[in-house]
């Protein structure tokens, strides 16, 4: 994309964006440092600084209709102002203001030098919170002196914008400074959005949005000035995604099912394919006999057979002579894969291999010389599987499994492997449609929600503490009629006040007291991967009743035979990761059990734990998820690649990010170069807003 975004850049360079805000009036050098802090270092920062709320000071109140708390404007003429000294020194400004209903008392602290702005009569517009006393008192309220405002006011008599700031500057600062850049420099701005796009959709031009985000003639205006600008965001980034989207469009490889494949790899299960699984599979099987790479999502939701559907794309492409590899965040995982795979496709006589760090130096040099003689079909791993000395004769597909658990370089040096292989990147965290197209908007995406059939339902219940030895009890009874059980704990050692925090405490706790008749085991991300993955094995052949643990086995673990999980803490856990150790029991044939043990002590710890109990769409989950925790801390900061968007939600804004995607894709498929003159906004928007913060 570099390629496009040159030359056209350098005539723009006088443009408002790159004078420096050190050149505003009252500005200067030591002030640019300040606004620096905020992200502020030229006029177009300025103008894409939006407020963080507005305070309504348009309508002026009677002073007899003041009520305590309120937080109003009023307007009336000074009769009286003077300084006096409290005993404790603190200097106190205090003036009389009364309109045709009533008199205020004004008050400020330690602003003596107020008075010479409060003459006697002059008329005077305020706005601040009522105090009663003996009469009414606006303590600290903003003001403007009338004949003393020049033109509108930015302070009273409007919609006021409200800005987060540092200590070092003040909103009535900041609101000169910012009117200021607007007189004199937004004159001067290149509209982004091409006038046929703002005509199509019926959006204000950009100086008119600018001029009414930061000071608002109506809440009209200021909501047609929000639609616009996040409407503008939305659709630079959209191009974005679109013109990736034609990078993907490069020739590939042709992966051609013959006839009758998925008949017979159906033929190797025991069970019937869900509807959705054989929509998934056929939409795979598409994208692997097209030209073209694919590069799809397959979002499933925990138990929703992923994994037979990912086998699919591997047989096919080895059916046509080309190696897979699939890339998964754990060594457990890796094994678990392995076997499960390998087991599957071993009637076709496929060289699955495994490449994971708990090898030992002679096995992976062998992995490793399969692989680049072409003897090896499949190979499973970690990030093993990416390392620089590993070499693939013929990549044809590439698989990453549980991809929010890798970084988005690490899933770019897997395909740069071979940028011609398909590509299937497959989550069992739901993702939101509104973060899909965000994020993976560049991507073709599956979706799957139905259980195979006979999958049990998770009955999930919360527990308060007093409750412990009652949940004690139950656990011990499904571990009499042979069951097993899993203990979630949030940490693995003791760094908090209640051992019941800890997986080890919580081990040794129970192993000497609750359950010491019974077999434990611990397992934590800690361990030797040596020690886990024996644990494991051991825990899977029935030789444990519990397994004390961490998140370890949020992922990709399979017991069906363990029916009841219980987490401990459990308000210290995000809505989707619940849902995902919800994932790790009731894939068996036995009636299962997920109980949460806390006392949230927040409403939102506490609605999330409500609503675990109350959904198993682990979509509506996931849209609930985001709109408690934000983008950034759903996805995480190590491998969302997801911009910093300067103002627009993409939960609230969702469907104008709908209708700037719908733009911008059909303006990249008619100017896939952006070379028209009426695009030249856009190509430097994306180098100066989004360069370096999405994956170009």
């Amino acid at each position: 994309m570099d390629s496009i975004i040159r030359d056209d850049i350098m005539q723009e360079k006088k443009n408002y964006g790159d004078i420096s805000v050190r050149y505003l009036k009252g500005v200067g050098p030591k002030r640019s440092v300040i606004f620096k802090k905020l992200g502020i270092e030229n006029v177009q920062d300025l103008f894409y600084y939006l407020p963080r709320r507005y305070e309504d000071r348009s309508f002026a109140a009677s002073i007899e209709d003041l009520k305590i708390g309120d937080e109003r404007a009023v307007r009336g003429k000074i009769l009286k102002c003077g300084v006096f000294r409290a005993r404790t020194g603190t200097s106190i400004t205090c003036a009389a203001v009364e309109d045709a209903t009533g008199r205020l008392q004004v008050v400020w602290y330690n602003m003596p030098f107020l008075q010479k702005h409060f003459a006697v009569g002059k008329q005077i517009f305020l706005y601040g919170k009522i105090e009663i006393e003996s009469r009414p008192v606006m303590v600290h309220p903003a003001f403007d002196i009338m004949d003393e405002a020049h033109g509108e006011s930015l302070e009273i008599g409007r919609i006021v914008p409200i800005y987060s700031l540092t200590q070092d500057l003040t909103q009535r600062y900041m609101r000169k400074t910012i009117d200021c850049a607007i007189r004199d420099h937004l004159g001067q701005v290149r509209d982004t959005l091409p006038t046929y796009v703002r005509a199509r959709k019926k959006l204000v031009d950009f100086k008119f949005a600018v001029q009414n985000i930061h000071f608002p003639h109506s809440p009209e205006n200021l909501e047609r000035a929000y639609r616009r600008l996040v409407f503008e965001e939305f659709f630079v980034l959209q191009v974005i995604m679109a013109l990736r989207r034609r990078r993907h469009a490069r020739k590939g490889i042709e992966h051609l099912a013959k006839e009758g494949l998925l008949d017979e790899f159906e033929k190797l299960f025991n069970f019937e394919f869900t509807r959705e699984q054989k929509k998934c599979i056929k939409e795979i099987e598409k994208d692997m006999a097209s030209a073209r790479p694919m590069y799809r999502l397959l979002q499933g939701d925990v138990g929703s057979g992923k994994t037979v559907v990912a086998m699919y794309a591997l047989i096919t492409a080895a059916e046509n002579g080309y190696q897979s590899v699939m890339m998964v965040p754990t060594e457990i995982l890796a094994r678990q894969h392995y076997v499960t795979i390998s087991k599957a496709l071993m009637p076709l006589g496929l060289n699955i291999r495994m490449l994971i760090n708990g090898l030992g130096k002679k096995e992976k040099d062998i992995v490793g010389a399969e692989l680049a003689g072409g003897e090896a079909d499949i190979v499973i791993g970690t990030h093993s599987v990416l390392q620089e000395k590993i070499n693939y004769k013929n990549l044809g597909l590439i698989v990453i499994d549980e991809q929010h658990k890798f970084g988005v370089d690490q899933r770019k040096t897997l395909r740069q492997k071979n940028a011609k292989a398909d590509t299937l990147i497959m989550t069992a965290t739901p993702i939101p449609r509104s973060l899909a197209l965000t994020v993976y908007g560049d991507m073709d995406i599956s979706f799957m929600k139905d259980k195979p059939h006979g999958r049990k339902t998770v009955s999930t219940s919360w527990a308060r503490e007093e409750q412990r030895e009652e949940v004690y009890n139950f656990l011990r009874e499904e571990i009499r009629t042979g069951r097993q059980a899993f203990i979630v704990c949030p940490m693995v050692k003791d760094k908090d006040p209640s051992p019941m925090a800890s997986a080890e405490g919580m081990f040794k706790r129970l192993k000497n007291e609750a359950f010491r008749d019974l077999r434990l085991a611990l397992i934590h991300g800690r361990m030797k991967t040596e020690e886990k993955d024996r644990i494991m094995k051991a825990f899977r052949a029935g030789k444990y009743d519990i397994l004390v643990a961490t998140t370890v086995v949020e992922v990709g673990v399979n017991i069906p035979n363990a029916t009841v999980m219980l987490v401990l803490h459990a308000d210290r856990y995000g809505l989707t990761q619940l849902h995902q150790l919800r994932g790790r029991i009731g894939r068996g044939e036995h009636a299962s059990y997920f109980i949460l043990m806390g006392d949230p002590t927040t409403d939102v710890s506490r609605e999330r734990i409500e609503t675990i109990t109350k959904m198993d769409d682990g979509f509506l989950i996931a849209e609930r998820d985001l709109d408690l925790r934000g983008p950034g801390e759903f996805l995480g900061t190590r491998q969302s690649g997801l911009p910093e968007l300067r103002f627009g939600n993409i939960v609230r804004d969702f469907k104008i990010m709908e209708e700037a995607r719908e733009e911008a894709f059909a303006l990249v498929t008619k100017d896939p170069e952006l070379k028209d003159p009426r695009h030249l906004g856009i190509r430097k928007s994306i180098t100066e807003r989004f360069h370096g913060k999405v994956e170009l």
